[in-house]
C-alpha cells in the first residue's frame, strides 16, 4: 500500500513513553498473569449514579442530538461560576472567563498554540505531565524545564530560572496537587509565582486536575484564590478525577478573559463543543452535592495509608503524598526507574510507572497510582516483599 509521509510537526512530537509500558502490561496479562496495575492514571471507580442518570435522561432529549453551540452551553458555564464561588470563594464571569473543554488535556495541549509563536519559551515542570511537552512541540515553541526537587517540596525555585528564559517565556505550567509527585502548593507559593509572572509578562496555566484530592484534612487551594491570579493566568479543571468522569471527556478553563477568548477562537476551528447530554451531566456534577467528591478523596486517603504502611513494613522507606491519587517513591539502589519498573512487572506482576517518563528529574523514582483496592495494594506489597529488595 502507498505510504504518505507524516508532517515534520508530527515527527517532532515527543515519544509517548507510556505506550511501551502499556504494551508490556497488555502482553503480560494476555499470557495469563495476574497483574496488579499501579502504573495507570485511570480512575477505577464508577461515576456517581445521579450524574449517570442525568446523562441518560438528557440523551433522550432531541435538542441534544443537534450540534451544541460552538463555545458551550451557557447553563454549564454558569454552573462552573457557581461551583467556583461555592467551593473556593472566587467570583467568575461565566460569559467571559469560562470556556468548555473536551477534557482538561485538550486545553493544556491547545494553550501553547494559542499564546506562543515559534521560538518562544514555555516553562514546564520536570517531572511533569508529558502532554505539556506535546502542546509546546505542536506550537514549535521551546521548553525550559523547571526542576521539581524533593528538598523544595516538589515546587520550582523561580530564582533559579535564567533571566533570558524568563524574558522569552510566554507561558508557565504549574500543577498542584502534582502529577506525578503528589506534592502540594499553598497560597504563599502561588503569590510567589504571580510575582514572577508579572515581572516577566508570563501567563500562568495552573493544571488543577487533582484539585479535589487532598489529605490529612487539608483541602487543596485553587490558584484563582490568590490575589492577581485571574489577571495573570487561568486554571484548567477536569471532571475526570473529581467525579470519576474520565471517559466522558469534559472539563473547563477558568481565568483571564483574553486567554479564554484565544482558547475559544482556536476551538471554533477544531470542535463543535461537547455532546449536549454530557454538558447536562457536567452541570449536574457541579451543582449537586459535593459529598461524592469528598468521599472519593477519603477513599484515596485510606488507600494511601495502606500503601505507605505496607511498603514501610517491608523495608521500603517511602514518603506519603499530600495530594492527588499518586505516590512518588525512590527506587532501590542498583536500579534505574525503568529497570525497576521492568523488574517489578517481570518478577512480581506489579506495575509502577518509571519516573523518567515524566522528565529528566523523574529518574530514580516510580509513580504509584492509588487506583486499586486496599486488598490489591496489600497483595502488591506482599509480592514485592518476596523479592527481598529492602533491608528490614
Amino acid at each position: 500500500m502507498k505510504k504518505f509521509e507524516k508532517s515534520v510537526r508530527l515527527n517532532q512530537l515527543p515519544d509517548q513513553f507510556f505506550a511501551s509500558l502499556a504494551e508490556k502490561v497488555t502482553k503480560r496479562v494476555s499470557e495469563g498473569y495476574d497483574v496488579i496495575n499501579l502504573g495507570q492514571g485511570n480512575p477505577d471507580l464508577p461515576t456517581p449514579v445521579h450524574i449517570v442518570e442525568r446523562l441518560q435522561k438528557a440523551a433522550e432529549n432531541p435538542i441534544n442530538h443537534k450540534y451544541s453551540p460552538f463555545r458551550g452551553m451557557d447553563y454549564l458555564k454558569e454552573a462552573v461560576a457557581d461551583f467556583y464561588k461555592r467551593e473556593y470563594g472566587v467570583e467568575i464571569d461565566p460569559h467571559s472567563e469560562v470556556t468548555i473543554l473536551l477534557g482538561g488535556k485538550a486545553g493544556l495541549v491547545e494553550l501553547p498554540q494559542c499564546l506562543t509563536n515559534p521560538g518562544d519559551t514555555v516553562l514546564v515542570p520536570d517531572p511533569g505531565y508529558p502532554d505539556y511537552w506535546s502542546g509546546v512541540s505542536l506550537a514549535e515553541a521551546v521548553m525550559y524545564k523547571m526542576p521539581l526537587l524533593e528538598e523544595n517540596g516538589f515546587k520550582p525555585d523561580f530564582t533559579d530560572i535564567p533571566a533570558n528564559a524568563a524574558q522569552n517565556a510566554k507561558l508557565m505550567f504549574l500543577n498542584y496537587p502534582n502529577n506525578p509527585t503528589g506534592g502540594v502548593a499553598d497560597e504563599a507559593f502561588f503569590e510567589e509565582a504571580i510575582q514572577f509572572a508579572e515581572a516577566n509578562n508570563i501567563c500562568i496555566v495552573h493544571d488543577f486536575a487533582y484539585g479535589s484530592i487532598g489529605f490529612d484534612g487539608v483541602r487543596p487551594p485553587s490558584f484563582l484564590q490568590t490575589k492577581g491570579a485571574i489577571e495573570n493566568g487561568l486554571e484548567i479543571y477536569t471532571l475526570s478525577k473529581t467525579f470519576n468522569m474520565a471517559g466522558w471527556r469534559i472539563g473547563f478553563a477558568v481565568g483571564n478573559a483574553s486567554v479564554i477568548e484565544s482558547l475559544d477562537l482556536l476551538q471554533d476551528h477544531l470542535h463543535v463543543s461537547v455532546f449536549g447530554a454530557v454538558q447536562e451531566a457536567a452541570e449536574e456534577a457541579l451543582t449537586a452535592s459535593y459529598d461524592a467528591a469528598l468521599e472519593l478523596s477519603l477513599t484515596y486517603e485510606r488507600r494511601r495509608n495502606v500503601l505507605v504502611q505496607e511498603l514501610r513494613a517491608i523495608g521500603w522507606d517511602v514518603q506519603a503524598p499530600k495530594g492527588s491519587f499518586f505516590a512518588w517513591f525512590k527506587v532501590p539502589k542498583g536500579f534505574t526507574s525503568s529497570s525497576f519498573s521492568d523488574y517489578l512487572l517481570k518478577e512480581a506482576d506489579v506495575v509502577m510507572a518509571p519516573g523518567i517518563g515524566f522528565g529528566e528529574y523523574g529518574e530514580g523514582y516510580v509513580r504509584v497510582g492509588m487506583l486499586a483496592t486496599e486488598d490489591r495494594i496489600r497483595e502488591a506489597a506482599k509480592r514485592i516483599d518476596k523479592l527481598k529488595l529492602f533491608n528490614q
